[in-house]
């Protein structure tokens, strides 16, 4: 084993760890510039291009024999293609249903569609396994159930299986919006606490009430919409203890 080690050829290991790094900033790159859209909603035209392109910066990688600007040269060239298409596809109705697909019901009415299911190569399996996901365990609830281009399933349940909303009771609904922190880590955050309207004044203030002296007691601090202070204390001394006993 350490006779493999010491013939190993470290210029060849130089060269393939080079050749990684460009690969891991060309993919970089080029996943920045077709946006967050190829990482979270993957068509199946988006699919085909992400597998070519892991595929060349793999052979990039590894093959040592390959010239990797070659490598690199294809997989600009496919990220280059996805941009254009992601463009085009969003100035023409026609070419985003050829490229990304479009919806398909395989519930309607509380109906199962049969034909619709076969062509999108789904199963009563399939389908109970995705209603389950989405929180319907009775497939009587759903009125319909739409498989998106990505292949998700978006699901509309009858009227009477609806949630209950804050508006059907005809409640005056409390004023939400996102918190801010205003403390992480024991150190306050001033420019969050500028974004609430607040200082450091006002923040102290609070925490005395609470009966917080020190900031260090603190991991998280946070403030909503309706200036009520949130804090979220340090606990490692009793999470110790509980795993300890």
């Amino acid at each position: 084993m350490i006779e493999r080690i010491f013939q190993t050829n470290w210029m060849e290991l130089f060269d393939v760890t080079l050749r990684a790094i460009l690969s891991l900033i060309t993919l970089f790159l080029i996943t920045k510039m077709l946006g967050k859209k190829q990482v979270s909603q993957l068509s199946l035209f988006d699919y085909v291009i992400g597998i070519s392109i892991g595929n060349f910066a793999a052979e990039m990688t590894i093959n040592l024999e390959s010239d990797y600007l070659h490598g690199i040269l294809a997989v600009v060239i496919f990220g280059i293609v996805a941009y254009l298409v992601s463009i085009l596809t969003m100035k023409s109705i026609h070419l985003r249903r050829y490229f990304m697909g479009t919806p398909t019901l395989l519930i309607q009415d509380g109906k199962l569609l049969e034909q619709n299911m076969k062509k999108v190569k789904y199963d009563v399996n399939d389908l109970l396994e995705q209603c389950r996901t989405n929180g319907y365990f009775d497939l009587s609830e759903i009125k319909y159930a739409l498989m998106e281009a990505n292949g998700t399933l978006s699901i509309l349940p009858f009227e009477t299986e609806r949630p209950l909303k804050v508006k059907d009771m005809k409640i005056k609904p409390k004023k939400e919006g996102l918190c801010a922190n205003v403390i992480i880590d024991g150190k306050v955050m001033p420019n969050n606490l500028k974004n609430c309207n607040k200082d450091e004044t006002w923040l102290k203030k609070e925490l005395k009430i609470k009966g917080y002296t020190d900031l260090q007691q603190i991991l998280l601090a946070t403030v909503d919409v309706n200036e009520k202070l949130q804090v979220y204390e340090r606990n490692l001394e009793e999470t110790s203890k509980d795993v300890l006993e």
